[in-house]
């Protein structure tokens, strides 16, 4: 008989305490000894997560009037521009975003300390942040300047609204030239000197829901240390099966989330400013996804191991931007996470991006929230496209942070 569970069945067993949760990475060992019939029988959820560089993230944030009112036409927070032209007190710092004297802006390649990512960092630590401001003046809004500190609290709202979050899946990231180059995947050393791979693999949350049978608008998660929810399928969406040159299979990826939260309920240690060499500033995220077992389908996705899933090896150095992904060929994540892949004859040491020890706490954390019934399951309105729909059809071209 087939297995068929409903999230308000699901919910009921979280409210009473008797939801069998367990993580994906816990789960794979209980479908290697019972198989996935007994599996999707006995797990009500599996809880994912994944924690690394997100650069399309940033807040929304609205100041309060002051006395007399200003229209802020340009606005920094701690020397950082955010944008202003939503209406008079509001406006969307963005997580890559620096300062106007930053060496950057002078194509200085050194290391960026400060940027959007830090300011939200701060803010959610309810450091205070200098604000300043000015405008042009108006009859309703006269006031042409201001310069003072905040703190989060101060704020009326602080939205974090990340555009394009949790890849699906990420490149191997390599150097084929002869000199060191320095990327949003780090800094890659010259013929082949290194690989860096940012993917929580088998525990993360597209990977262990590929074909987007339970993610979808509305769908609740845990984002920066607190509750957040999908907004929309992310920017850069296009979920897709990666192929080599033969046409071989590796496997789906390009699916990415659109994700918004309350970022005064959020923590530091979970939305991290983060600075690349020579490349610039970024927001670290953390965010988890659970996925109900509605059935063994499901089940099946969510029993995925390091073995099964694979990230396109990619030269990022001249020709970045122009090649297709596996150009190089494929690593499983086993692989990757071994220290090491063999790569036209060479053996290459590997280096993860993002946190594979986070990833798991963010899961374990999920799965707490939802045993102790404090964190109810949400059934999308709309789930997100899937390769499997009619945008399966476009090429999956290379992606970019």
């Amino acid at each position: 008989m087939a297995i068929e569970k409903t999230y308000a069945e699901i919910n009921e067993k979280i409210k009473s305490g008797k939801a069998v949760v367990l993580t994906a990475e816990e789960v794979i060992s209980l479908v290697e000894e019972k198989g996935i019939t007994e599996a999707a029988r006995s797990v009500d959820v599996v809880t994912t997560g994944t924690f690394g560089a997100m650069c399309s993230s940033g807040v929304f944030l609205n100041f309060g009037h002051s006395k007399p009112r200003i229209r802020m036409q340009k606005v920094w927070l701690n020397g950082v521009p955010a944008y202003t032209g939503i209406a008079a007190v509001d406006a969307y710092l963005g997580a890559t975003e620096l300062p106007e004297d930053d060496p950057c802006n002078n194509n200085y390649p050194g290391e960026f300390r400060y940027g959007g990512g830090h300011v939200i960092q701060d803010l959610v630590a309810r450091k205070q942040i200098k604000l300043e401001a000015v405008s042009y003046g108006t009859d309703c809004y006269p006031r042409k300047e201001l310069e003072t500190f905040l703190t989060l609290d101060d704020l009326n709202e602080a939205t974090l609204f990340n555009p394009r979050n949790a890849y699906q899946n990420y490149n191997c990231a390599v150097n084929l030239s002869g000199r060191t180059i320095y990327t949003y995947m780090g800094m890659l050393k010259p013929n082949l000197g290194n690989a860096h791979y940012s993917s929580a693999g088998q525990l993360s949350p597209l990977l262990n829901d590929p074909y987007f049978l339970t993610i979808g608008i509305g769908t609740r998660i845990f984002l920066g240390g607190g509750v957040g929810y999908v907004a929309w399928n992310g920017t850069q969406h296009f979920p897709g099966i990666q192929q080599d040159s033969a046409g071989k299979s590796y496997g789906p990826a390009g699916g990415t989330l659109s994700v918004i939260g309350d970022l005064k309920q959020m923590k530091p240690n979970w939305l991290v400013g983060t600075s690349f060499l020579g490349y610039g500033a970024t927001l670290s995220v953390g965010l988890g996804i659970p996925i109900p077992i509605l059935n063994e389908e499901v089940m099946r996705c969510v029993s995925v191991t390091d073995r099964d899933l694979y990230a396109p090896i990619v030269d990022y150095s001249e020709a970045y931007g122009q090649r297709i992904p596996g150009n190089l060929g494929f690593a499983s994540y086993a692989e990757l996470k071994s220290g090491r892949i063999n790569l036209n004859g060479r053996e290459i040491p590997t280096a993860p991006l993002s946190s594979y020890p986070k990833a798991r706490e963010v899961a374990g954390i999920l799965k707490n929230w939802i045993q102790k019934g404090e964190f109810l399951l949400t059934e999308p309105v709309k789930l997100l496209p899937s390769y499997k729909d009619e945008i399966a059809s476009r090429t999956l071209e290379i992606k970019g942070i």
